[in-house]
């Protein structure tokens, strides 16, 4: 932890804002954020997203630059996985002014989500923490319209394997119904609905469309094997997900490790009951749900012969990253510390340390 101190009391700060973000309620909403940049005595510069992935390349270009004390994503966990993408590796701090539906990454660095003034206040007087993130080698996705099949990108590093493309998440990455969750999301559904409250709509339209899918499951040295997979995996470097589910109770964004959450082989009567838990986080040890640190997850599917397999499943089976439904299996997610460094509250959720 390392407390901020602004030299000759300026802080210059890079602003990467996705004016999409909140369904348009970012761009509607900047006015007054600048001002409030204003009244901080901030220097700032302002850089829009134009597309998916651009913010990963505007920060990717930022991350150098001695004449700049942080690198600020002002979006939802979208865009703050981009911008962290493209600073991930170096020693450029990332900046957070939370604006999406979810804002878990935010929430989990101690950054007020309903009050732009405290969170643009923190970019001034916050911590620094250093973090690790996990990073996810997974076959890409096909795309969607306004959202493109993954490449390999130069800030999110070549895939071991040829069949895969690699990301990085500092916040979630998962499977099953949750990701479905996402592709629809990402699709445009539920729209007009705000908070937790569209991802519980729209996990009640997945979990009534899911087809039950068996996959190659190993996480760290332990082989499962052949698993149905209906419900859903999550990796988590924080406590809560989906705008406030507390899928991993407990869990700190500084812990040296990621939670692994295993839901595996639940009925659809089962996968609608474990909603109001999931919000509580009081779904550990039901029907055998299990959460346990841990550091790789490896999801590959199955041949005839019960074998992992890199063939595609039929249907797929989607694996978002902090939010964004772009890869699918097979998927190897891993831990890897000493990643990002990220100004915060002077107090986060569930740090012993202070």
């Amino acid at each position: 932890m390392i407390e901020c101190h602004p030299r000759n009391g300026m802080v210059r700060i890079a602003c990467i804002v996705n004016p999409a973000g909140r369904d348009g309620t970012v761009l509607k909403r900047w006015p007054k954020i600048a001002e409030q940049i204003k009244e901080e005595g901030l220097d700032c510069e302002i850089h829009w997203t134009e597309r998916t992935g651009h913010a990963s390349e505007i920060a990717f270009s930022l991350r150098d630059r001695d004449d700049l004390d942080l690198v600020v994503a002002v979006g939802g966990d979208g865009t703050m996985n981009e911008v962290g993408s493209g600073l991930r590796g170096s020693s450029m701090t990332l900046g957070i002014i939370p604006m999406g539906s979810g804002n878990d990454y935010a929430r989990a660095h101690g950054i007020p989500l309903r009050n732009t003034q405290q969170a643009v206040s923190i970019l001034k007087s916050g911590v620094d923490r250093r973090v690790g993130a996990m990073r996810i080698d997974g076959a890409p996705a096909p795309s969607l319209p306004h959202y493109p099949s993954p490449a390999t990108t130069e800030w999110d590093g070549q895939a071991d394997e040829d069949c895969m493309v690699r990301r990085w998440a500092f916040l979630e990455s998962d499977g099953g119904t949750t990701s479905d969750v996402s592709r629809r999301k990402t699709l445009g559904q539920g729209k007009r609905i705000r908070g937790t409250m569209k991802y519980t709509y729209l996990g009640i339209k997945s979990i009534f469309g899911w087809k039950k899918q068996d996959g190659w499951l190993k996480v760290d040295d332990t082989e499962f094997g052949r698993t149905d997979m209906s419900g859903l995996f999550t990796t988590i470097m924080t406590q809560t997900f989906g705008g406030g589910y507390r899928i991993a109770p407990g869990m700190c964004v500084t812990q040296d490790s990621m939670s692994i959450i295993l839901a595996t082989g639940l009925s659809k009567s089962q996968m609608l009951r474990i909603m109001g838990p999931l919000k509580k986080g009081t779904h550990v040890g039901k029907w055998g749900i299990t959460l346990n640190s841990g550091k790789r997850l490896e999801l590959r599917n199955i041949d005839e012969n019960n074998q992992p397999s890199n063939q595609p499943h039929d249907p797929p089976m989607w694996v978002q990253v902090d939010g964004e439904p772009c890869l699918m299996t097979p998927a190897i997610i891993q831990y890897v510390s000493d990643q990002l460094t990220v100004r915060g509250g002077q107090t986060i959720p569930n740090d012993s340390s202070e």
